[in-house]
């Protein structure tokens, strides 16, 4: 009875992704389907387990690679006989039970064991696939197909154009270091023509050092006696331009100087600093006094436009026409009431009383004697009234008199102030002009403009005297130097061996003569010296040079080990061939086999469809459909050409059973581009391979988990539904 079948029963996120401390699972033997919406973690658990068998992804940085936010990639996988598979930290390896994955790699595990629907699109290589997986369980120490895969390379190292064991390259080393050593033949006899020309150039050498010593003193000589006379040739240049500047400046310094003095008075000239103080304080003290009349004048001046208009009004408010019929109105008023009112009364009054007295009547009496009594006392009050005298007029009299004796009194104040500023105004002009300001014309202001611009003046004249003092100086110290220079320039040229007179072209002729010379003295004795270097150096080399010996030593070498090499080659070449004839005696009984469980497994998917996947002479993949047109998988619409190689995997899956056998199957929504009917077909199959393998098939689409659950119904298979 065989062993139980060993499966991954969980899947153990420690950090990955967005996951951190997950468990997922139990997973069954046999079909697996994990439900999830997207981002719920489906392509994250299907890249754990390819990362935990063979390393972490470290792809470019636009690839996710799962990395978590904090911490390094950790993860293990829990196995239903207790052992596990587990990698921690990012460059960590993997642990536990590693003989669980030494049957497969990493390529066979990503085209084999991990498929997405891009995955599904070929099947690169797919000879040397096949061979690999379906001879990885034959018994050696190694698949058949990989040691002829290894039997090739190195095959190849001997016939490639560069290596340690190219035959090729070997020859070509070989004839190479032949050539060396009769290269380094010739060489030794040049190296002996060499020592002899070298002993012929030493007293050549001696002699042209001596010329070219005596040159170099020559070129010097000039070359100091040059600079010096150019040296002092500009500065003779500059100086005499300076004594023209010097001229010009002393005279236009006189001519403002004289200018100066004629546009001043004498007395403003002459002045000193304590007299124009003095002067200023004077001016001030004027001035004060003048602001103070001007004060006093405009204060006099608005007290008479006051009174004035005191005045000018009571005489626009008297109008003795309507004061003359007022009064008139008023006596007339005051006599109607001294004589009317009396009389209406005693009229009234006295018939009263009469009448009272005739009738004995007190009442009418009473009446009578009060009218008669109040029109007596009204004709005396009138009386009184008509001659009483006239206040108001008095008071408007008094008044009138009043405003035009302050009106006369304020004129006369203000014509003394302004008689008094024109006396200080004259006086002021005399003592402007006495201290020479008569152009101020008595204005204190314009004084002291005029005081300004003498003393400017003064200041300006001062600055010419210093410019002519120092123009002076200037060109007497340059008319000295000037002399020095014509001295020390007849001494340096008659140091160098020319005439006195000598111009700095004549001194530059020499001077290029000389350098010309010594250049070509100094190019002959390079050159000699050049050539005793390379002379020596050759010797030197010679002399240390063993290239003659090492050539023959690695001509023999060479040959030897193109001898072991083409040994080494002629066995390869006989183990190569009989493991091709072993292969082709292996591919006639596997192949076969393989091709038609994948053209069966093709008609289930696509309902006959078709009919069979073969290999052609070339070894290319190709499929027949039902009416037996062959064509290849890049004439298949998408979704067939899916089902083409999903067919071809599961057939070789299931022919390998032994091959990785406690790995699962991981297929991450393989079945979205198939129809209803094909998925169910393509769900049939890989319930079949879920006979022989663990299969884990992750989708987002519950009509996929409802096929796959309906084809594991039907062939009596558990099926195992995780929802994330």
């Amino acid at each position: 009875m065989s062993d139980p079948r060993v499966f991954l029963e969980y899947l153990r996120l420690g950090h990955f992704g967005a996951f951190h401390n997950y468990t997922v699972g139990p997973f069954g033997s046999q079909l697996n389907v994990v439900l999830g919406a997207n981002e719920s973690g489906k392509t994250t658990l299907a890249s754990l387990v390819g990362g935990i068998l063979f390393g972490w992804d470290k792809g470019p940085l636009a690839r996710n690679d799962y990395r978590p936010e904090y911490g390094d990639r950790s993860g293990a996988l829990l196995f239903s006989d207790g052992r596990t598979l587990a990698r921690e930290g990012e460059d960590a390896p993997v642990t536990g039970a590693v003989e669980l994955m030494e049957d497969i790699d990493k390529d066979t595990f990503h085209t084999m064991f991990s498929l997405d629907s891009d995955e599904l699109k070929s099947l690169r290589n797919s000879t040397d696939t096949t061979a690999k997986l379906l001879t990885a369980s034959t018994g050696t120490a190694s698949s058949p197909a990989a040691a002829l895969a290894r039997l090739n390379t190195q095959l190849e190292s001997f016939t490639a154009p560069e290596g340690e064991c190219s035959i090729p390259h070997l020859i070509e080393r070989r004839n190479a270091l032949r050539e060396q050593q009769q290269i380094a033949s010739d060489q030794a006899d040049r190296w002996r023509a060499h020592d002899r020309e070298l002993h012929g150039l030493t007293e050549e050498r001696e002699a042209m050092a001596e010329r070219v010593e005596e040159s170099r003193r020559l070129v010097e000589s000039l070359a100091a006696a040059k600079a010096a006379v150019c040296s002092l040739d500009t500065e003779r240049t500059k100086l005499t331009a300076e004594i023209e500047r010097l001229n010009v400046s002393r005279n236009e310094a006189t001519a403002a100087l004289e200018e100066h003095e004629r546009g001043l008075d004498e007395r403003l000239v002459r002045m000193t600093g304590n007299e124009d103080r003095s002067l200023r304080d004077r001016l001030d003290v004027l001035a004060a006094q003048q602001q103070r009349l001007a004060h006093a004048t405009d204060v006099a001046r608005t007290n008479y436009t006051s009174s004035a208009a005191v005045y000018e009004a009571l005489l626009e408010t008297v109008n003795e026409e309507e004061d003359r019929r007022n009064k008139q109105a008023e006596h007339r008023i005051q006599v109607a009431f001294c004589v009317v009112v009396p009389a209406v009364l005693f009229l009234l009054g006295v018939p009263l009383f009469i009448e009272g007295r005739a009738t004995a009547s007190l009442s009418y009496m009473a009446i009578g004697f009060l009218l008669s009594v109040f029109a007596f006392i009204m004709v005396v009050a009138g009386f009184a009234l008509l001659f009483r005298p006239d206040k108001a007029g008095s008071a408007r009299k008094q008044r009138f008199e009043d405003a035009q004796w302050v009106m006369v009194q304020d004129a006369k104040k203000m014509e003394a102030c302004q008689a008094e500023e024109s006396q200080f105004a004259t006086r002021v002009a005399h003592e402007l002009a006495d201290e020479g300001l008569s152009r101020a014309e008595g204005s204190l202001r314009q004084a002291r403009v005029l005081l300004d611009e003498a003393r400017d003046a003064r200041s300006a004249m001062a600055l010419c005297r210093q410019r002519q003092q120092a123009a002076i100086a200037r060109a007497a110290q340059v008319s000295d130097r000037l002399g020095e220079i014509a001295a020390e320039r007849a001494a340096a040229l008659e140091q160098a061996g020319l005439p006195p007179d000598a111009s700095q072209v004549d001194v530059d002729g020499e001077y290029d003569r000389r350098l010309r010379q010594r250049a070509g003295l100094l190019e002959a004795f390079e050159e000699m010296n050049r050539r005793a270097g390379e002379l020596e150096a050759v010797l030197s080399q010679a002399a240390r040079s063993t290239e003659f010996d090492r050539c023959k030593i690695e001509v023999q070498q060479v040959c030897t080990r193109l001898d072991e090499a083409k040994t080494d080659f002629g066995r390869l070449l006989l183990a190569k061939r009989m493991l091709e004839a072993a292969l082709a005696t292996w591919e006639a009984t596997q192949q076969p086999e393989v091709y038609a469980q994948a053209s069966r497994l093709l008609a289930l998917m696509t309902e006959g469809r078709w009919v069979e996947v073969s290999l052609t002479s070339e070894g290319a993949l190709q499929v027949t459909d039902a009416a037996g047109i062959v064509r290849p998988p890049a004439h298949l619409s998408l979704g067939t050409c899916q089902q083409l190689y999903l067919s071809l995997r599961i057939s070789l899956l299931s022919s390998a059973a032994t091959v990785g056998r406690s790995i699962p199957v991981l297929a991450d929504d393989i079945l979205v581009n198939f129809d209803d009917r094909r998925r169910l077909g393509a769900a049939r199959a890989l319930v079949e391979l879920s006979q022989h393998r663990q299969v884990i098939l992750f989708t987002g689409h519950e009509s996929v988990a409802r096929a796959l659950k309906k084809a594991a119904k039907q062939a009596s298979s558990p099926a195992v539904l995780i929802e994330l």
